[in-house]
């Protein structure tokens, strides 16, 4: 909307040129989205808490310090994050740019999916919400229309491709193919978010990382110039996109203020879900598919400790890990919740680097 205005009247008023640039408004999408966690963060949380009077129901299977440590603190907290994204995307972004209400339609659809299962969950009093199959078959259904919105709005060259990193040139084209994959990258983004999201502060900085290691990508892909100096391809548009991942590194930064530990709100699926799929989405936009495995490795990591277990147990009997998913392991083991959370972030951060190398590397 600013942007908008500036263009109207920067005729009259140069210095409103400055809203032009990516780069200022990315900033200004950051602070945004983090005042309003931080000024409506309280207020948000005392109105979930009043309709939540007992929390978010914790699993009875699950660390024995969690049914001290966190009952009766509430959920859905991603409504905070959403809102905080809503406010500072409609401010700051280029609204003409397809890709972003594309990102919107990945953060707002999943985030309903999110929202109604964490409602099942505190009306149920229980642990599980919708049913896996239903989730699932309802991501699915979304993620062909997300895949069929990105392919008509990129060049007809890039739409169904991947990218593969260390290359010059490795670029493939899978054709109607591309339908899976895309969903598969979009739900198991999702999903390993949400996953990841057991311990206070513990999925929300990752997602701030691989957020601000997309800001930088999307970016470059942006950009005529750099992405020709990186020999990666030049997709018009996406350079937007970094806007958008301004705003989820400021709702992250804000979230995270309440979201320390001990936290006083949980995310809960409304917030994972949503932040997932919006990742997914925006990785799949600039063709850096790859790379967000890379960066995201955790949500790799999480997600496959607890593949492996399930595969394992119904193989054979028997238990690869203590408890699944892996910082539950570490927590059964006898790690404090601090040092888990910390080590795991540095684990982020150093695979974000990686990541971001592979645009250089080829």
């Amino acid at each position: 909307m600013i942007k908008f205005l500036a263009e109207e009247y920067v005729n009259q008023y140069s210095f409103l040129n400055l809203f032009n640039f990516i780069t200022f408004r990315s900033g200004a999408a950051i602070l945004t989205s983090l005042f309003f966690s931080l000024i409506f963060g309280n207020l948000i949380i005392n109105s979930l808490s009043r309709i939540q009077p007992g929390g978010q129901p914790i699993r009875k299977d699950g660390p024995e310090t969690h049914l001290i440590k966190k009952v009766g603190t509430p959920t859905m907290g991603g409504l905070l994050i959403i809102l905080s994204v809503l406010i500072s995307i409609f401010l700051w972004s280029d609204l003409s740019n397809n890709l972003i209400w594309i990102s919107l339609f990945s953060l707002l659809s999943f985030g309903v999916i999110g929202f109604y299962d964490d409602y099942k969950k505190i009306k149920l009093n229980s642990s599980n919400g919708l049913k896996a199959k239903t989730k699932i078959f309802i991501q699915v259904i979304l993620c062909i229309v997300i895949i069929f919105l990105i392919i008509n709005n990129l060049d007809n060259n890039l739409g169904k491709s991947i990218a593969f990193p260390f290359f010059k040139n490795l670029i493939i084209d899978f054709g109607i193919l591309y339908y899976a994959i895309g969903a598969f990258i979009i739900i198991g983004s999702a999903n390993s978010v949400n996953l990841t999201d057991g311990l206070d502060g513990l999925a929300i900085v990752p997602v701030m990382i691989v957020a601000i290691s997309f800001a930088f990508i999307s970016y470059v892909t942006g950009n005529l110039v750099f992405s020709k100096y990186l020999l990666i391809s030049y997709i018009p548009g996406t350079g937007e996109l970094s806007v958008f991942c301004g705003a989820l590194i400021g709702s992250a930064l804000g979230f995270l203020w309440f979201n320390a530990p001990p936290a006083k709100i949980f995310m809960g699926d409304t917030g994972s879900l949503a932040l997932g799929a919006s990742l997914g989405s925006i990785a799949i936009m600039v063709k850096h598919e790859i790379v967000l495995a890379i960066i995201g490795g955790l949500f790799v990591l999480e997600t496959f400790s607890v593949i492996i277990q399930v595969f394992i147990f119904k193989l054979t009997g028997k238990r690869v890990f203590m408890m699944a998913p892996l910082h539950h392991h570490f927590e059964k083991k006898g790690w404090p919740e601090s040092t888990i959370v910390i080590r795991f972030w540095i684990i982020t951060i150093v695979l974000a680097l990686v990541g971001l190398a592979t645009l250089k590397i080829r």
